[in-house]
């Protein structure tokens, strides 16, 4: 039996210890693993090749994904969807694993609608913005990359008597900045799902400054469009020198923690004895309430993710 693995979309840590187990999850079950290279643009050039104990040795540790990804407008069109099943029925390839977000898991279910592939997709995001699951693989990583910057950024902060305005990745989802503002100390949190009163602010920090307060922290995520708003709104209205800081796609790096390598390595197993299991399957793999299930796809892409009210609750105070 074929099976492939495959990314697409942006790439997150955990994507090789999740590879690495595949291969080596199905050379011990007498499966034959395939790597599909570049996401879909590689399914449709048909870079598509056996994989090999070799292929994964030493790759546990290492972030990003060494099949690479990508955002492939060409397999929006039916004929290159066409292209990439004639490469996968060469290589007598019927059940495909990919780690992507809820988009591309949703591109991959046309496809297979269309030509009768089975797949499974493991929620794999930084932002951890797909509905159903509580848990998407590489933020764990990605939070602990942002952390070690927030040490270092508060360390300066504190020496020169500033603040600093910083710029959280997640699209219009404001998890990561949520959990950042929480577990760096931060004094203010921005994101899209809450209203920040600006007053309430102002009168808690004007006091704090009277009272010896030497810099302020304000995590701003990305998706709420205010970053350069907010430091100048602190420079003018608290009378501190601001400095804004952008972390950029670096929150996608890093050597994946020990949870994004085991969860990297059980969405695999469950995925694989899923595809192995049944003659047909269309699933997503989520993990809640500290268990794996496996759902509808139309249940995730037709949901949309919110963050948890017990979360909210615990950021409001950062945010008046």
């Amino acid at each position: 039996m074929n099976i492939a693995i495959m990314c697409s979309g942006g790439d997150a840590a955990g994507m090789n210890p999740a590879i690495k187990s595949f291969v080596e999850h199905c050379l011990k079950n007498e499966l034959v693993p395939y790597l599909i290279y570049d996401g879909f643009e590689g399914l449709i050039d048909g870079n598509i090749k056996k994989a090999f104990h070799e292929d994964v040795t030493g790759i546990m540790h290492l972030g990003g994904t060494i099949i690479r990804t990508s955002r492939s407008k060409r397999f929006y069109e039916p004929k290159y969807r066409e292209i990439a099943y004639e490469n996968l029925k060469e290589a007598e390839i019927d059940k495909i694993i990919i780690l992507a977000g809820d988009g591309s898991i949703k591109g991959l279910d046309v496809f297979a609608q269309e030509y009768n592939i089975s797949f499974v997709g493991i929620p794999t995001t930084i932002d951890n913005d797909i509905y159903g699951t509580n848990y998407c693989l590489g933020v764990d990583t990605s939070l602990n990359v942002i952390r070690n910057a927030l040490d270092e950024i508060r360390d300066t902060s504190s020496s020169s008597k500033r603040a600093f305005v910083v710029e959280i990745m997640g699209r219009e989802c404001g998890y990561l900045a949520l959990i950042t503002a929480l577990t760096s100390g931060a004094e203010i949190c921005v994101i899209p799902e809450i209203e920040v009163d600006l007053d309430s602010i102002e009168k808690r920090l004007s006091l704090e400054l009277e009272h010896g307060r030497q810099y302020i922290l304000a995590i701003v995520a990305e998706g709420t469009n205010q970053t350069e708003y907010i430091k100048n709104w602190i420079e003018e209205t608290l009378n501190i020198e601001t400095r804004t800081l952008v972390l950029g796609h670096v929150q996608r790096g890093g050597n994946p923690t020990v949870f994004d390598r085991l969860m990297g390595t059980e969405f695999v197993s469950f995925s694989i004895e899923r595809l192995i299991s049944q003659e047909e399957v269309k699933s997503v793999i989520i993990y809640k309430n500290s268990q794996f299930e496996f759902v509808d796809i139309n249940t995730v892409t037709s949901n949309k993710y919110t963050i948890d009210e017990k979360l909210l609750k615990l950021v409001e105070k950062l945010t008046k």
